[in-house]
């Protein structure tokens, strides 16, 4: 069930310490609001020098009150912020809204003077937000304790950024859209984004959470959390551009950036990823409804050729498609327009619109009930007419009576239907679209916006939740190429046969073992290709003691393997890696291999361990993917074999907490099984 915030949204009394007379001081400002809902629950102002506040009696201290304390803001200097806690928690308060900054955010001894005071807290049995944080409000508990004010609503905004918060609350309101919770993470010394994450997700009054984060901290916590969430998580994040903490010794080190990590966890959480407040905005407003699509063809309405253009080419880029429509529906356009329209996809009124507003209504309802359609963009001049000085009859009475008509009509058939309409308007403000946008309808001034309103309503990629972790195996100790190789085959990956040689006395008794053709590798050699340590298809032992003799004169390489040479003619050489992220724990990295795969970067990405089903789709979304099913005469190669060879060396790097990284390049696919043909690791 997660931690018990109920004291720090509902508390039954609360007192603000450094409550302040002085406009400047950020207690004056929790004050202010705190007092707004004075008749819900007991607030008290605490001020050490006593006297008024706000006209209010203060008290010199929490002590001096004579009552317990539910809940304690403390908005004090940071020499006297340990001192507040300590006083709040042996006066009962179970929660404290740590205002005060200087702490972790400083260095060193600040983050253990945090530390302590967490500790305190926690022993206490109280919970914490911050310190260096902004304040919390509810406004599904009249619980308001932060600087500013905030639209009811039903979005927990969750934000490590006041000022963010004042943005997204402009950009919600034309939309609909407000707030239940707003919470500000601070530094999350003992409350920490996870708690309230799984705490809105059981919050009546939240509809969706909207997430700000520059620190996950428990990267792979939030995404289980937003997995269990039951609810849209809308996720803007700062930060993702720079590669990730890693030591960078292998292919999979090198490609995999934080960008990708934090990708792969929200798809495999369902959560939604957006790059600005705008488009936060956007997915929240389409996400209002709760509609999906049940696919992605999207129908088109527009008054004029231009807007109808664009929009579908937005459409297309969003990831949907603008398909012709079938016969049916387009002989029902045609009775029900005049000839110039053009009913293919987009369909364009053509100047109807201005002859008769209603047409518009008409069209969408035919459109909504198209069985050929999943969902309808109506983009250009709507709102127009009934808007003042609109232009093209802007302000003349019938076309904007008509207009405002077929605006009522449009919202009453979006209410009858389950399917999105998202409505372009260059004329978002107007009368008319006010009319859609109150029935749900979201409703935009840019055609992308539109469009990516469309994608966030479309059915989801199969949310695959974050498979848990494996215990912790015991340790490996040593990750030379033969050790790593040795564990690998233990866990269940096929190599061919190998042996460690010295000399060439040794050389030549390996090559006895097995016959031909021959591989030799250089061992100790992070990058045995690139440093010239590896010789291909050595046809016999001959060929192979001249290699080792060129080899070993260039490298000096202490040891060398002798392997099998494995049949590529039919094979493809993928590569399979996992690479262990600060916050997110070991993320696993699939996609074409061999020694292009930095050249070609055609991978894709998971929270290891992956099964193989999950790995079976990873490897179909590749850009390649059609050569595992066969091109230009070549047979298709077993992905079944290649998915659970990724599900066994996944889960045995997540097994491994030690190992930094690792990865399995190339691991070759055959139109019957797997055969892994080099590998590496990297202790933490």
């Amino acid at each position: 069930m997660g931690r018990d915030l109920s004291a720090l949204f509902d508390p039954v009394s609360v007192a603000v310490v450094g409550a302040s007379d002085d406009p400047a001081k950020y207690g004056h400002a929790i004050a202010v609001q705190a007092l707004r809902a004075d008749g819900r629950r007991p607030v008290h102002l605490v001020n050490r020098r006593a006297g008024t506040v706000l006209g209010r009696t203060a008290a010199p201290s929490l002590s001096a009150l004579g009552e317990p304390v539910d809940l304690a803001v403390v908005s004090v200097p940071a020499a006297g912020f340990e001192d507040a806690v300590d006083e709040a928690l042996r006066c009962g308060a179970r929660a404290i809204v740590a205002i005060t900054a200087g702490f972790a955010e400083t260095g060193a001894a600040g983050r253990a003077r945090q530390h302590a005071v967490a500790e305190r807290v926690r022993a206490a049995g109280a919970v914490m937000v911050g310190p260096n944080c902004l304040g919390i409000a509810d406004n599904t508990t009249d619980l308001f304790l932060a600087s500013d004010s905030f639209t009811p609503g039903g979005v927990a905004l969750l934000s490590q950024s006041g000022n963010l918060a004042l943005e997204l609350q402009l950009r919600f309101r034309p939309h609909g859209l407000g707030f239940s919770r707003f919470v500000s993470l601070g530094n999350q010394a003992d409350v920490t984004l996870v708690d309230l994450l799984a705490d809105c997700a059981r919050h009546e009054g939240t509809r969706a959470i909207a997430v700000y984060a520059e620190d996950f901290g428990d990267g792979r916590a939030f995404a289980e959390a937003a997995t269990e969430a039951g609810k849209p998580v809308v996720l803007l994040t700062a930060g993702r551009g720079d590669a990730s903490a890693r030591s960078a010794q292998s292919h999979t080190g090198a490609l995999t950036t934080s960008a990708d990590v934090v990708s792969a966890a929200c798809r495999d959480a369902g959560v939604e990823l957006v790059a600005t407040p705008r488009e936060l905005t956007v997915v929240l407003a389409a996400s209002e409804g709760a509609r999906r699509a049940a696919g992605r063809r999207v129908a088109v309405l527009t008054d004029g050729g231009g807007h109808g253009v664009i929009a579908a080419d937005s459409v297309e880029t969003a990831g949907l498609t603008v398909p012709a429509l079938a016969e049916p529906t387009r002989r029902h356009l045609r009775e029900a327009l005049w000839e110039q329209s053009a009913v293919a996809n987009p369909v364009d009124l053509a100047g109807m619109g201005e002859q008769d507003p209603g047409s518009y209504a008409t069209t969408v309802a035919a459109l909504l009930a198209a069985e050929d359609t999943d969902a309808v963009l109506m983009t250009g001049y709507f709102g127009g007419y009934a808007a003042a000085g609109g232009g093209l009859g802007g302000g003349g009475t019938a076309l904007a009576d008509g207009e405002r008509e077929a605006a009522r009509l449009i919202a009453a058939q979006h209410r009858a239907t389950a399917k999105p309409l998202v409505v372009q308007s260059m004329y978002p403000e107007s009368p008319s679209c006010r009319t859609l946008a109150a029935a749900g309808i979201p409703v935009f001034a840019a055609t992308e916006d539109a469009a990516r309103a469309l994608l966030a309503t479309a059915p989801a990629t199969a949310r695959t939740g974050v498979t848990p972790l494996p215990a912790p195996a015991a340790p490996i100790r040593r990750t030379g190429y033969l050790e790593t190789r040795r564990a690998l085959e233990a866990a269940g990956l096929t190599f061919p046969a190998a042996r460690e040689i010295h000399d060439e006395t040794q050389l030549l008794a390996a090559a006895g073992e097995f016959t031909g053709p021959y591989v030799l590798k250089a061992l100790h050699l992070l990058h045995k290709s690139d440093a010239g340590g590896v010789a291909l298809n050595l046809a016999d032992p001959a060929e192979l003691l001249t290699a080792f003799r060129e080899m070993h004169a260039r490298l000096g390489a202490p040891s060398y393997s002798v392997e099998a040479m494995a049949d590529l003619t039919d094979g493809i050489e993928l590569i399979v890696g996992v690479n262990r992220d600060p916050r997110f724990g070991p993320v696993a990295m699939v996609g074409l291999g061999g020694i292009l795969a930095e050249a070609l970067r055609d991978v894709a990405f998971s929270l290891a361990p992956v099964p193989a089903d999950r790995a079976e789709s990873l490897l179909r979304g590749l850009r390649t993917a059609a050569l595992l099913d066969g091109v230009r005469g070549r047979p298709a190669v077993d992905v079944a074999a290649a998915a659970a060879a990724v599900e066994t060396i996944t889960t045995f790097a997540a097994e491994h907490p030690e190992i930094a990284e690792i990865e399995v390049n190339p691991l070759l696919v055959r139109p019957r099984g797997v055969l892994a043909l080099d590998s590496r690791a990297v202790l933490a």
